[in-house]
């Protein structure tokens, strides 16, 4: 499958000064773990970074910096990793695994952001494909037993 049919459209973006208070109450309010930080280009928005809750809460809390105080600039994983969106679902296991990372940006032959892919998504997917291959088995006895009455 390819990630542009298997990504979330719908994803949650910030600009580089979004403050680490603005980020968190995003991801509250859109129940998400991650902003993909962007910035503009000509025809759509292009993925610079990404902050995750764990961002938040080792880099900001922990340290006791004020939240409003931080900007997502200064918070993010500038060496975003990015897949495009005629990539498959195993590319993007190898992108996941190569990088260490667990979500990832999805974009046009452009670099304009288009969607995103969480690990969460790819094992749903391995998951239902596994399934429907454990079905094969039961199928195949009862083919068998098909012929067998007909003989």
């Amino acid at each position: 499958m390819y990630l542009s049919d298997l990504c979330t459209r719908a994803v949650v973006t910030c600009g580089r000064q979004a403050s680490a208070l603005e980020l968190a109450r995003v991801m509250r309010d859109r129940h998400v773990g991650d902003v993909v930080i962007v910035e503009d280009v000509e025809g759509g928005v292009r993925p610079v970074g990404v902050v995750t809750d764990r961002d938040l809460a080792v880099r900001v809390m922990a340290c006791g910096i004020a939240p409003e105080h931080a900007v997502a600039e200064d918070l993010m994983h500038e060496d975003v990793h990015t897949a495009i969106g005629s990539e498959t679902a195993y590319d993007a296991i190898w992108h996941m695994r190569s990088h260490g990372i667990r979500r990832l940006p999805v974009v046009d032959a452009h670099g304009r952001l288009v969607g995103i892919v969480t690990a969460d998504d790819v094992a749903d997917l391995l998951a239902q494909e596994l399934s429907a291959l454990a079905r094969i088995a039961g199928r195949q006895a009862s083919r068998e037993q098909v012929r067998e009455a007909g003989d």
